[in-house]
């Protein structure tokens, strides 16, 4: 207390100058109004910069909520394209593989190999969320890959980038089918083989889904066609194509994956046929 004392007593002229500066300040600026609007509208500058910047805090805080909001919303619209007639079948058919929002479940990827032959990612949904092996995996640009296992709060995933993998695809233009391999060496291509020579194919043609599975429905984009080769083997009437992957797999963040109803029937149905053959 003391220390107060002596340090008010010896500032006591710059207290006494602050004090009144500050009261004649007030008195300028209360009873006129010019001084009054410059205080105020430096005041408000001041205070608008900070809130502006406590906002950007807040919005970068929230970015993984707003990404997850987004990818939600991404899902539903997803859906109802998938919900779309497609003009080039029959006028009968109509919805497009019965695709519905309660059929999509978002999920984040928490893993992603991509250097080694049989590659695989992790996601972060698994059975309590209704996720089963063997339903397709994709994204906003095209097929991640397809479900290999689960867990209680988690899946793994063959992706597209697996030496095992074998997925039904077309050329889109001129609707040729082939199977879809990768043959292990670049991340940013994967094969279509036995596709017919008598196929009607060009460089930069895009290449989807065929649609002859239930684990992805038709026209998924995969990619586009980046080199043709003809089989080594003279004899044979196929042609093997490289794709460009729209996708950029070894950057992968939300993925959607795709439930299929009718997968447990039609396994069903196949095995029921085997037994009377």
């Amino acid at each position: 207390m003391q220390q107060i004392f002596n340090f008010i007593s010896r500032n006591s002229y710059r207290i006494l100058f602050l004090l009144l500066l500050g009261i004649s300040l007030t008195l300028t600026i209360q009873f006129h109004s010019f001084h009054r609007s410059k205080v105020i509208s430096s005041a408000n500058v001041v205070s608008g910069s900070v809130y502006k910047e406590i906002n950007n805090v807040k919005e970068y805080l929230n970015l993984r909520k707003e990404n997850e909001n987004l990818a939600l919303e991404n899902a539903m619209l997803r859906s109802l394209l998938f919900q779309v007639k497609d003009s080039s079948f029959m006028s009968k058919l109509d919805s497009f593989k019965g695709i519905k929002p309660s059929d999509i479940v978002v999920a984040k990827v928490i893993k992603n190999s991509y250097n080694v032959y049989e590659n695989y990612l992790t996601l972060d949904a698994g059975n309590k969320q209704g996720v089963k092996p063997d339903m397709g995996v994709i994204n906003s640009l095209g097929i991640v890959g397809i479900i290999d296992d689960t867990s209680e709060n988690y899946a793994t995933v063959a992706s597209i980038l697996n030496k095992k993998s074998r997925i039904n695809a077309k050329i889109k233009k001129s609707n040729h089918f082939g199977s879809l391999i990768w043959n292990g060496k670049s991340t940013g291509f994967v094969q279509l083989i036995d596709v017919p020579r008598l196929a009607a194919i060009h460089k930069g043609d895009t290449v989807v889904t065929g649609g002859q599975s239930v684990i992805f429905p038709e026209n998924i984009n995969i990619g586009t066609i980046h080199r043709i080769f003809r089989d080594k083997d003279n004899q044979t009437n196929f042609y093997t194509l490289e794709i460009k992957l729209f996708n950029d797999m070894t950057n992968l963040g939300h993925v959607y994956i795709l439930k299929s109803k009718g997968k447990e029937e039609i396994t069903k149905l196949e095995n029921q046929r085997k037994k009377d053959e």
